[in-house]
């Protein structure tokens, strides 16, 4: 299937529309990822509590390293759309060359650490011991399917880069449909069902959290799969070729490293400090990391507008300056900034308004429910001011000025909410809605110093130094 290339650094387009055109597919990316991330949850959650805390034990250690993989896509996503506005599709399918390399040279360690790991790591995060084994478990068979992961949060950068956010959209979706089904399939034991007044005997294969770790694995492999051969196959102006040089440009990597080795240690800085807290959260008990769980799981919701406004505008700073644009770079910024707000007025109203049966979806654990939606509508009056330190961030990003982002962040991260988070759960002994009010503060102070980097505009020329 070819596919048409739209310009997006033509000034006689509308700025609104050219925004909203790259982020509608993501909205809708993460609109459904989110759905099936409540639905997931929701059904981990229905065999209890220590279901929930078992599987969530060990996210933040695993985005550590995810973290790395992440890092390498903001400098492929920057590069890309440099590439793109400058109108050298040579070097677009270089780049994701050097992307397909990074999923060998590094994504394998980190696989391969995983399953090495797969024990320690809950072990590291307090686990109880009524949920060691579980997470354990867990950890093991998703880690099997983590190359395929990596594999699809490279290829996806790059598309992104070029402006498609479309593709994404629908190789996620497919990997989210599949982990449902085989959730439904593996989690639950065989059992009587009705539908539509027919009842019916449907097979399960009764593995509990095994199964939902191997239905989340499946989908990762078709999904990395999936964009590995739009790569290669796909007719459009940056498909790979296998005939094509593969070998390392020392220059070109020079480059990616410059961006995304400070956009790695913003991704570990911001993991460690997660690890801290969710540690120190971890002490209260398992209540309150269920809590903390699906609190998270329920605010994903405002993720949803959020990463589309900071996606797109990432994409359009980096075409804009490849273009030699800069002014244009900022009319998408501003007018991003406006649009992405007023979304989270309501996103951060439906948040507050809804805390309780947003949270009820996932579990029917009345103490878990009631100290989730008592943080949830602390987190609905986040949203704006985090809205807007994600579209600065993007901002940064798409013009390859990550250092200035991971100073801010270690700055903040380890500074306000490692620091405070510690002092009020270890040392006052406050409960799990005292690093609500912290993060918030954290939130807050981030904004303010991405506010001031973008307002001395050097983050225009930072790859021309």
């Amino acid at each position: 299937m070819k596919t048409k290339h739209v310009n997006l650094t033509d000034e006689s387009r509308s700025v609104t529309a050219t925004i909203i055109s790259l982020a509608w597919p993501v909205f809708l990316e993460q609109i459904f990822t989110t759905l099936v991330s409540y639905a997931d949850t929701a059904m981990v959650g229905s065999l209890g509590a220590w279901a929930t805390a078992a599987v969530s034990i060990s996210n933040s250690p695993i985005m550590l390293l995810n973290g790395v993989v992440m890092a390498l896509g903001v400098g492929i996503t920057s590069l890309v759309a440099r590439a793109v506005g400058a109108g050298d599709p040579e070097r677009v399918k270089k780049l994701i060359r050097h992307a397909m390399l990074a999923i060998l040279i590094i994504g394998v360690p980190i696989c391969i650490a995983n399953i090495a790991l797969h024990r320690l790591i809950p072990l590291w995060m307090g686990a109880e011991a009524d949920i060691l084994q579980p997470a354990a478990e867990y950890n093991l068979y998703v880690a099997f399917g983590r190359i395929f992961m990596i594999s699809s949060m490279m290829m996806n950068s790059a598309f992104r880069g070029y402006g498609d956010t479309k593709t994404p959209l629908i190789v996620n979706s497919l990997m989210n449909i599949i982990n449902v089904i085989f959730n439904f399939l593996l989690i639950y034991p065989t059992r009587e069902i009705s539908f539509l007044g027919v009842e019916f005997t449907m097979w399960g294969a009764g593995l509990q959290i095994k199964g939902a770790a191997i239905a989340t694995s499946i989908g990762m492999t078709c999904t990395g799969i999936t964009t590995l051969c739009i790569a290669f196959f796909r007719k459009n102006a940056y498909r790979v070729g296998f005939s094509g040089s593969w070998k390392p440009d020392l220059g070109l990597c020079k480059q990616i490293f410059k961006i995304s080795i400070p956009a790695m240690l913003e991704r570990l800085f911001m993991s460690s400090s997660g690890i801290i807290v969710n540690r120190s959260i971890a002490s209260l008990g398992t209540i309150s990391i269920a809590a903390n769980s699906l609190c998270l799981t329920a605010e994903s919701m405002s993720y949803m507008p959020a990463f589309a406004f900071q996606t797109a505008v990432t994409t359009l700073v980096g075409q804009s300056l490849g273009a030699k644009k800069p002014g244009l770079a900022e009319k998408f910024v501003k007018k991003t900034m406006l649009i992405g707000s007023i979304v989270m007025v309501f996103t951060g109203a439906g948040l507050f308004f809804f805390a309780y049966p947003l949270i009820g979806i996932f579990t029917r654990d009345q103490d878990v429910i009631a100290l989730a939606a008592y943080c949830l509508k602390l987190v609905a009056f986040m949203q704006v001011p985090q809205i807007m330190g994600w579209i600065f961030s993007g901002v940064l990003r798409g013009a390859g000025d990550t250092k200035y982002n991971f100073y801010i962040t270690a700055a903040t991260n380890w500074g306000v909410r490692t620091l405070f988070s510690f002092v009020a759960i270890r040392l006052l002994h406050f409960g799990l809605f005292s690093t609500q009010i912290i993060i918030f503060v954290e939130i807050l102070t981030r904004l303010g110093l991405l506010y001031l980097r973008y307002r001395t505009g050097k983050w225009k020329t930072v790859l021309e130094n």
